[in-house]
């Protein structure tokens, strides 16, 4: 049975910095590509990083330079460091087990309940 739990969300003034986590229950967590993808209301979900089985990351546009997503393999966990956070990236951020394909991100289906992350301005 896979579970996704995220933790980390809150509330920041823009500017700030947060530390997402994700822990992950998984069988060989480590021969799994993972991802953060982040959800505001009436929009679909988009992908904000990616990280491959042999740790290389990648990044959406938008977060680039700020955010640093990694993973510990010995701890079945990926993190998402966010920092210049801005009032567009307030949203729900879900990490989330993915294919990655011509370097392209698919999600395998397994979602957790997400963490929400509120910039202030």
């Amino acid at each position: 049975q896979v579970r996704l739990v995220e933790s980390g969300g809150g509330l920041v003034q823009a500017g700030g910095s947060l530390r997402l986590s994700c822990i992950v229950s998984v069988d060989k967590f480590s021969l799994n590509a993972m991802a953060w993808y982040r959800q505001t209301p009436g929009k679909q979900r988009e992908l904000v990083a990616s990280i491959s089985t042999g740790g290389n990351p990648n990044y959406a546009e938008s977060v680039k330079g700020r955010f640093t997503i990694s993973r510990d393999n010995a701890k079945n966990t990926v993190d998402l460091q966010m920092t210049s956070l801005t009032p567009e990236d307030t949203a729900t951020y879900y990490c989330t087990i993915v294919n990655m394909i011509g370097g392209f991100s698919f999600p395998q289906g397994y979602w957790g309940e997400g963490t929400l992350v509120t910039v202030s301005s």
